[in-house]
């Protein structure tokens, strides 16, 4: 973007940000600029070959970071009125068990489970929990995608968004949109 000033840390010592419900926490990108946190990515990735347990912590893990990150934004971690731009990325491994949906055998014996989830594959499943995040507004954006593993040097950074609302693309887009706007702010004096 052309931005002097603007830092994007990705290095573990530089990506620890406070906490509310726990201490601190380490991202995976960090974006800062004239010492105001502007922005904190999550990635995450889902492969086999349990996908279950693997797709049920992911979740767990997503909703825990979103919302302890949120809570202390609010209550002021990050400096007073600071809305840094939250986004969470999900990569899955694209074969046959994560894009074909698994049996729902005993899965809520008390209770119906929600119909969007009864067919959808785990592929699908990762796709709802960024748009759900999103609607709900514990991310500002965020991407589910999936790739082919092992990759060969020909499928290098090849990918498939898993949702047309939850896109690469858009959180780039909404990324770089939020971090202009901030430091446009910041040049203004506003």
């Amino acid at each position: 973007m052309g931005l002097r000033d603007l830092e994007i840390h990705l290095f573990k010592q530089l990506v620890v940000l406070p906490g509310y419900f726990r201490p601190a926490k380490q991202w995976d990108v960090v974006v800062v600029f004239k010492g105001k946190l502007l922005a904190a990515i999550e990635l995450k990735s889902l492969g086999g070959p349990s996908y279950g347990n693997n797709a049920n912590n992911r979740c767990e893990e997503a909703l825990g970071s979103g919302v302890d990150f949120r809570t202390a934004q609010r209550e002021g971690a990050f400096g007073a009125g600071a809305a840094p731009f939250l986004g969470f990325m999900i990569i899955v491994q694209d074969e046959k068990k994560s894009s074909n949906p698994p049996k729902l055998e005993r899965i809520s014996p008390h209770f119906a489970i929600y119909p969007d989830f009864k067919t959808a594959s785990y592929q699908r499943r990762m796709a709802i929990l960024c748009e759900k995040m999103v609607q709900e507004g514990i991310y500002d954006s965020a991407a589910a995608i999936s790739s082919p593993l092992p990759l060969q040097p020909k499928d290098s950074g090849k990918f498939e968004d898993l949702s047309e609302y939850v896109t690469f693309r858009h959180l780039l887009i909404k990324l770089m949109a939020h971090i202009q706007a901030e430091v446009s702010l910041d040049s203004n004096g506003a």
